[in-house]
């Protein structure tokens, strides 16, 4: 015969994920691999759109789970630059550089696969907040989940993967540095357009400091969007019209045009609290240059997957703490530092556009190692931890860039 107690403890999940994007679902299947009782929950029904390129490189590829089938809408072997319309150059390669994806079917199938190593998903369910103390927590070695109804969900780990604008991120007290604003259209255009950018994708460097553009072709839709600082919302909005008027594009009508915030983590900012960890953009991680998540999220959310396994494991605060440094220094070690080098060419390119497009379409090393990274066979802290001169141009690039600071200062004159 059972007992009150082991009667009671069923009633508590073991991981509790909150968010069933790419970073959550992820976070679900490392912890449903590892044979714990997991939960995950999500605030839309399934699929769901997504602002989003939807481009999928090579580490995002490698962090996917064994067999998952990627619903490809193209397969990318050609990269058309320009900068801000003008000096438009493409380069191409035998090999493919990335896929790319519609959101809704890739989170969708991501979802699935946790459900298939043993998540149990939930969808239509928003969390209002987590709570480690207070009554309606019965121990130290449990966290509350309250939903939105009130239902109260208990766990002995629970991982935030809710987004950029995370509550599990505000209960953790994740802090941030960066904030960008992305708008997108997603335009249906007929065969004879749709076949003039198969294979193909365009980036154009665009008008505002750090800006750019892109047009990643998936079938009969293309995906067009800009990315630039919050602050500049008039302004973005400007450059996305005017990017899709010089592309030939403003007679077609959107099917689908929305807007998304991107949120980038400071150095310093916490990954924990208690028994509560925090993956993908609710942590705000992502790569503050080309502002890529997919990837951060996939990583992220395995990573806080398996620590989540053993806070749940953990007899005691200082046990559960102990792991979640660990986690900490795994994301650190790793993503953080690919972040800390994606700050500095977001610097050096929002002060030098001209001169980083030049250097890709005219410096073939340059264009080997944009294809490198795309596959997946590097990164771009790899890059310039491992290459030489990889390691001195991004130097050089530091000198100009705090160079051109110097002489944007009050009181400095120009050119000293």
């Amino acid at each position: 015969m059972s007992s009150d107690n082991e009667a009671e403890d069923r009633t508590v999940w073991d991981v509790v994920v909150v968010g069933a994007g790419p970073g959550g679902s992820s976070a679900a299947r490392a912890a449903a691999e590892a044979g714990r009782r997991v939960l995950l929950l999500e605030k839309a029904e399934l699929p769901r759109y997504k602002t989003c390129g939807g481009g999928i490189i090579g580490p995002s590829r490698d962090a996917l789970p064994p067999g998952f089938e990627l619903p490809l809408r193209d397969r990318v072997h050609a990269v058309t630059f320009s900068l801000n319309g003008r000096l438009a150059r493409t380069r191409r390669s035998k090999r493919m550089l990335f896929g790319l994806v519609n959101r809704p079917e890739f989170d969708q199938r991501l979802a699935q696969a946790a459900v298939k190593a043993g998540a149990e998903l939930r969808t239509g369910v928003t969390v209002s907040r987590v709570e480690q103390h207070g009554p309606a927590v019965p121990d130290r070695r449990t966290v509350a989940v309250v939903l939105a109804g009130g239902e109260i969900v208990l766990a002995r780990a629970v991982v935030g993967a809710d987004g950029s604008a995370s509550r599990i991120g505000a209960h953790v007290g994740v802090r941030l540095d960066q904030v960008d604003l992305g708008l997108e259209a997603e335009i249906p255009v007929p065969p004879e357009v749709a076949g003039d950018w198969r294979g193909r994708v365009l980036i154009d460097w665009g008008p505002l400091p750090g800006s750019y553009g892109w047009v990643f072709p998936k079938g009969d839709v293309l995906t067009v969007g800009v990315i630039s600082a919050r602050g500049e919302g008039a302004a973005t909005k400007r450059y996305l019209e005017e990017f899709i008027g010089r592309l030939g594009l403003s007679g077609f009508e959107p099917a689908v045009s929305s807007g998304h915030l991107t949120r980038c983590r400071t150095d310093d900012s916490p990954l924990s609290r208690g028994r509560v960890l925090v993956c993908g953009d609710a942590a705000g991680l992502l790569e503050p240059w080309t502002r890529e998540g997919i990837s951060f999220a996939l990583r992220s959310g395995r990573l806080a997957g398996q620590w989540a396994v053993r806070i749940a494991e953990a007899p005691d605060a200082v046990d559960a703490r102990r792991q979640a440094l660990n986690y900490t220094f795994a994301i650190k070690s790793g993503l953080g530092v690919e972040m800390g080098v994606g700050r500095r060419m977001l610097t050096a390119f929002s002060q030098r556009p001209r001169l980083l497009h030049t250097t890709l379409v005219g410096f073939r090393p340059a264009w080997a190692a944009f294809t490198q990274i795309t596959r997946g066979s590097t990164t771009l802290a790899g890059l310039v931890r491992t290459h030489p001169m990889a390691r001195r141009a991004l130097s050089a690039l530091d000198r100009r860039a705090a160079a051109q600071e110097a002489s944007a200062e009050p009181g400095s004159r120009p050119g000293e």
